[in-house]
């Protein structure tokens, strides 16, 4: 059986948005969440209630506070509750599968105390088309300047994990869990394309690895 393909007009426009630095979510990536604030366990009850979508975007600390909280970075990503668990003490454990980039086009009226946007969907369309090529170079260059990397910073891979994902998959599971600063994090959710991405994330890689490990000081994750 063909797996369903989204469409934009499948997607909202107006959603919820989860502002988190550091966090960063792409098309077709899986991020796991621990909600616990009461304004985000209301957003994920009301998301689950209306398509289980909402968006993830990161605060821009350029930009001033305002009254609905710190400025946001205009580009984030849609994503949709893929796997929840609530837990005895009532927190949810939820798995959001990136679905396509938005922009910002407004901020509109907060609901149960949580953040909502109106957002523009059809600039980052070829999103939600499969992604033909997403390596702009050989597969060994970058699991070279993976193995430099993991070096630098003292950390195992697990190469076994690493060999069985697709080329996609290990671009987007590196941009998602190396832990990037949040303008390196940015830069990666908005290059162009997959090909672009790459290319970003394998300099980002070996400036790391010259530079003597992540740039913030923490061990990437080895799998």
């Amino acid at each position: 059986m063909t797996a369903h393909v989204l469409k934009l007009d499948d997607l909202p426009e107006e959603f919820p948005v989860f502002p988190l630095g550091g966090a960063l979510l792409l098309p077709r990536g899986r991020l796991p969440l621990n909600i616990f604030e009461p304004r985000y366990l209301a957003m994920v009850e009301d998301a689950l209630a209306e398509g289980r979508y909402f968006g993830m975007v990161q605060p821009d600390k350029r930009l001033p506070r305002g009254e609905n909280g710190p400025g946001l970075y205009r580009t984030g990503c849609l994503g949709r509750i893929s796997s929840f668990e609530e837990t005895d003490d009532g927190r949810y454990l939820i798995t959001l599968t990136g679905v396509i980039r938005f922009g910002i086009a407004e901020e509109i009226e907060m609901r149960r105390g949580y953040r909502r946007v109106r957002a523009g969907l059809a600039g980052f369309a070829a999103d939600l088309r499969p992604v033909e090529e997403s390596l702009p170079f050989s597969r060994q260059i970058l699991l070279e300047a993976l193995g430099r990397y993991f070096a630098a910073a003292g950390a195992e891979a697990n190469w076994a994990a690493v060999r069985e994902l697709s080329d996609e998959a290990l671009v987007v599971s590196l941009c998602m869990a190396c832990p990037f600063g949040h303008e390196e994090k940015q830069a990666l959710l908005e290059a162009r394309d997959p090909p672009m991405r790459a290319e970003a994330l394998r300099a980002l890689l070996e400036i790391d690895s010259f530079d003597g490990g992540p740039a913030n000081g923490r061990s990437p994750k080895a799998s």
